[in-house]
């Protein structure tokens, strides 16, 4: 607990208290403040007229977006901010032109919720969290340039967040140049017959709405029916990434279903191999890096087409070619589009009755079972069931390679969110395939020769066999054979085979999916396109940017029964009849004419994609960001050939969320040519959490942890004994404490010192309260050491420090200098420590060197006290831009070191020898030591093993 009424403080007036910490943090946070202390200068103003600020190298260091929250901050929430602030403060101190500042991402379901729940307008519960968030974070003494510090929700900031939508509305992506292009590049192709149209036809035969539908099948942003995630409790659609592995919504805990509706998409799958081949440069956790990978998912395999009668043909991707001859039937996903193209009226003659699943009609039978498919996640989906479900189509397939007639499944195992969303199954060679074939009574048949003794006949198997190393067998027709190749060999063979006859050809494919970038909210951007009477969608021009979000008495969402899977959404602004309908003049030359806005809004992702930019130039309103700031902040250089920020810190919670949405914008902006880096963050660093105990009673309910009392190693909470469980820090988990807390007990430079103290930042640790005193008495013997407790004089002397201080001052400036580089804050602030303490016994006065050192040092940590122990020391200027104390080489290294001389393996001497010794010199001592003299007495020595400078191993004659 704090000392501030103390007695000793009343005998010691000018003692370090958290009285004097709130004083001087006050004092100091105005001062920076009032003189733009953090503010960093862009190239194009005052560093063109500072040549000597202009030569030092650039710093931009970034934390992930924060989200005003109505809860504001507990002591968790900061950790990465304050890390980032001490790096950003050591940069700046070792001569690097630093740009660290902080925003709030705004928009989204948190603050929709809540406007719904307490009738309150969302833009005004989001700005009272900015202003408290903004306080608090004040308060922490976070060097940020304020200047640059923005919200989402500002129409200035979305403006660019739209312009940017329809950069990539008005782009498509040329796969032979390996880039995005202007769409009117496109256009012009089709304008010359260079680019032949979809039928055929010359392209001024086409209607407008003929060429919009053949535009939308190339625009990175578009618009499509596609089956959606559709969850009725929040009355919204969600993106993949946003389910659940269960099937519910991340936010909420909603079930969500599958339905298809019309919707917005990024189409993020045109960048799959430069996002996953980029991968490389970047200084990423490899494990983010995997992350990434297996989301994007690139697979190489095959395109086969199986004919159905009167329907086209069904296309499946697959990595197994080889085993086409196995295929004895299909399997499509039950949201397939082709599925109602191909369902007879009746069952074929014939029809396996446990194929039907007891239903009439194939019609009524897939109806049946779409409804049941849709009520599962794709996690459940996928999931190794002991009971495959699935029902006949009534539809039968060809096998391109035999001819053989193979009947055609709707089966929940089979995903539209992978490959064409129809597989070719091979029940001898796919445990999943073979568990449906018995279930079904389907033939199974070996085309790899098992390598155990179970035979060529699958039909006495009782599971799949799957190898790539074999040999093919029962594998050939009329025109190709591959029986006796190996699986390399016959995947090569039988792809040539298939575009030779034009049943199929070698493809790559993709896990990943096109980014669902449609919500059914009222509080997100609203997309800049608007609808003419034919239904074509049109982009504003830039003139009319930003399309602002109007005042509306009704902005929630319409929800549902959460379990109603048959209801469609109904966004808030579809009810704003004066805002959606408009006549406006696009500048077109088409004249006033009547539109429809579109009424979804954007993601709250959209915001985070590009925020790094507007950091750099937050004030531009001509352009996104002027290239000459973006270039020299995050442009390519040596080490980062992408370019991108320098650091950027978060949680990887993001991994596939935001981190890999702002890497397909950075893209398709840097090939627009509006930005020159091609990725948007180069080093990426996750720091870990800071968790707290949460104590639940007997009926699993939280309760406040401070108020749980510990006895004999129990816990209990107003006389009932509770459970403890170390887990998240929360308001909901009763556990929280906020940072306003600990600075009032303590000071805000001992809660950073804290929290950077507490382990390694990347790893999470357990907060507790009561240690917080530790950080809180170095700052007190910190002081004490320059401050006189009792007159408040500063009692440092003019001389110069012994040689065992200059020691231990030199091996500090060597160690927390290299940890401060390195984010090893924790052990930094150890080495701090020592020193302190040294100081503290070898007693007197501080010599003005070690005094001025030490205050640098505890600087980028706690830069308040620093701040006004320089002052006090009699500096003018800010501590925060004083140059960094460089380590004296000759006494970073010890003086001498012990070296261990054994004879036999049995220490027979110690000498002191400096460490820079070597191997002959140290044998010439060794063996002149009176004491290993004496033990050889006179034995020949047959070899002597040198280990400079530490050990010397005699071995006798």
């Amino acid at each position: 607990m704090s000392e501030t009424n103390s007695a000793a403080d009343v005998a010691a007036p000018h003692r370090y208290t958290a009285a004097m910490a709130a004083d001087i943090e006050a004092r100091w946070q105005d001062f920076w403040d009032a003189e733009g202390t953090y503010e960093a200068p862009n190239p194009t103003g005052d560093l063109a007229g500072d040549p000597e600020l202009a030569a030092r190298p650039k710093k931009f260091i970034m934390d992930m977006f924060p989200y005003p929250s109505g809860a504001g901050l507990h002591v968790g929430h900061p950790l990465g901010y304050i890390a980032t602030d001490v790096f950003a403060r050591h940069q700046r101190m070792t001569g690097h032109n630093v740009l660290h500042t902080l925003g709030f991402d705004a928009f989204g379901l948190p603050a929709e919720q809540y406007a719904v729940q307490t009738g309150t307008h969302p833009r005004i519960s989001t700005e009272a969290n900015i202003a408290n968030m903004t306080a608090q974070l004040r308060r922490l003494g976070l060097g940020h340039d304020k200047r640059r510090s923005f919200a989402t929700i500002e129409s200035e900031y979305y403006k660019w967040t739209q312009w940017i939508f329809l950069q990539i509305f008005n782009a498509w992506y040329d796969t032979e140049a390996d880039r995005a292009r202007p769409i009117d590049e496109l256009v012009a192709q089709f304008e010359s017959g260079e680019r032949a149209t979809p039928d055929g036809r010359d392209w001024s035969a086409l209607s407008a709405a003929e060429r919009a539908d053949v535009l939308g099948e190339y625009r990175l942003a578009y618009a499509s029916d596609a089956p959606v995630n559709w969850s009725p409790g929040l009355g919204t659609v969600l993106a993949n990434e946003e389910v659940t592995a269960d099937g519910r919504s991340e936010r909420g805990n909603f079930p969500v279903f599958k339905a298809k509706l019309r919707q917005w998409n990024m189409r993020i799958t045109a960048y799959a191999d430069r996002l996953l081949n980029d991968l490389d440069g970047l200084d990423w956790p490899e494990a983010i890096k995997l992350q990434q990978r297996n989301w994007i998912g690139r697979s190489e395999g095959a395109r086969v087409d199986f004919p159905v009668d009167g329907a086209g043909s069904v296309t499946v991707f697959t990595t197994r070619q080889d085993t086409l001859f196995g295929a004895t039937y299909m399997v499509l996903a039950p949201e397939h589009e082709l599925v109602e193209r191909i369902i007879p009226a009746a069952w074929p003659e014939g029809t396996h009755p446990v194929w039907t699943g007891g239903h009439a009609s194939p019609a009524e039978a897939v109806t049946a079972y779409r409804k049941q498919a849709a009520s599962k996640s794709d996690v459940e989906r996928q999931a190794e069931a002991k009971d495959k479900t699935g029902v006949f189509t009534g539809a039968y397939a060809t096998n391109p390679v035999s001819g053989e007639q193979i009947p055609v499944f709707i089966a929940d195992y089979v995903l539209m969110g992978y490959g064409t969303g129809a597989i070719m199954a091979v029940p001898a060679h796919d445990a999943r395939d073979f568990a449906f074939a018995r279930a079904f009574e389907l033939p199974v048949r070996c085309v790899v020769e098992p390598s155990d003794d179970r035979g060529t006949d699958a039909s006495t198997w009782e599971d799949a066999f799957a190898s790539y190393d074999a040999k093919l067998v029962n594998s050939a027709n009329d025109e190709i054979s591959l029986n006796g190749l190996g699986v390399a060999d016959a995947k090569a063979r039988i792809t040539e085979w298939l575009k030779e006859h034009g049943v199929g050809e070698g493809t790559v494919n993709f896990r990943l999916r096109d980014w669902l970038f449609s919500r059914q909210r009222y509080w997100g951007e609203p997309f800049p396109i608007v609808y003419d009477e034919e239904g074509i969608a049109h982009p504003l021009p830039e003139s009319m940017l930003p399309l602002e979000l109007p005042e509306v008495d009704d902005y929630s969402p319409r929800t549902f029964d959460p379990d109603d899977a048959d209801t469609q959404p109904e966004t808030p602004l579809s009810r704003n009849a004066e805002w959606v309908n408009v006549t406006l003049d696009l500048g077109d030359g088409a004249g006033p004419r009547n539109y429809r806005r579109e009424t979804n809004t954007m993601p709250n992702w959209a915001g985070s994609c590009w925020y790094e930019l507007r950091y750099l130039d937050p004030n531009n309103s001509e352009k996104l960001v002027d290239p000459a700031i973006e270039e020299y902040w995050m442009g390519p250089r040596e080490g980062q050939p992408t370019g991108g920020v320098d650091l950027y810190v978060g949680g990887a919670e993001h991994a596939v969320l935001h981190l890999l949405y702002a890497r397909f914008w950075s893209k398709v902006l840097h090939d627009l040519g509006h930005v020159s880096s091609a990725e948007p963050f180069h080093k990426l660093y996750n720091q870990g959490m800071i968790q707290a105990f949460v104590y639940r009673d007997s009926r699993g309910i939280a309760v406040p942890a401070a108020e749980v009392q510990e006895r004999d190693g129990a816990y209990y909470y107003q006389g009932e004994k509770v459970s403890r469980v170390l887990g998240k820090m929360g308001k909901s988990l009763k556990n929280a404490v906020t940072p306003d807390e600990i600075c009032t007990e303590f000071g805000a430079d001992t809660l950073r010192l804290y929290e950077m103290a507490m382990g390694p930042l990347d790893v999470s640790r357990p907060w507790d309260t009561r240690a917080v005193v530790g950080q809180y008495r170095l700052l007190q013997r910190l002081w004490r050491n320059i401050v006189d407790e009792e007159t408040g004089e500063v009692t440092v002397v003019d001389s110069e420090p012994g040689e065992d201080t200059l020691r231990a001052l030199h091996k500090a400036i060597d160690g927390v200098g290299g940890d401060m580089a390195g984010m090893r804050f924790n052990t930094a602030i150890a080495k701090v420590t020592e020193l302190n303490n040294h100081l503290t016994k070898a007693g007197g006065p501080l010599p003005r060197p070690v005094a001025e050192a030490l205050v640098l040092l505890i600087a980028p940590l706690a830069p308040h006290i620093a701040e006004e122990l320089w002052r006090r020391l009699g500096h003018t200027e800010s501590v925060v831009h004083q140059d960094f104390p460089v380590a004296d080489p000759a006494y970073v290294v010890d003086e001498t070191v012990t070296c261990v001389v054994q004879i036999k393996g049995k220490v027979k001497a110690r000498l002191e020898i400096s460490p820079s010794i070597t191997d002959a010199e140290l044998e010439a001592l060794a063996l002149a030591d009176p004491a290993v003299v004496a033990a050889l007495d006179g034995a020949g020595i047959r070899k002597v093993i040198v280990r400079a400078p530490k050990l010397v191993n005699i071995v006798p004659a």
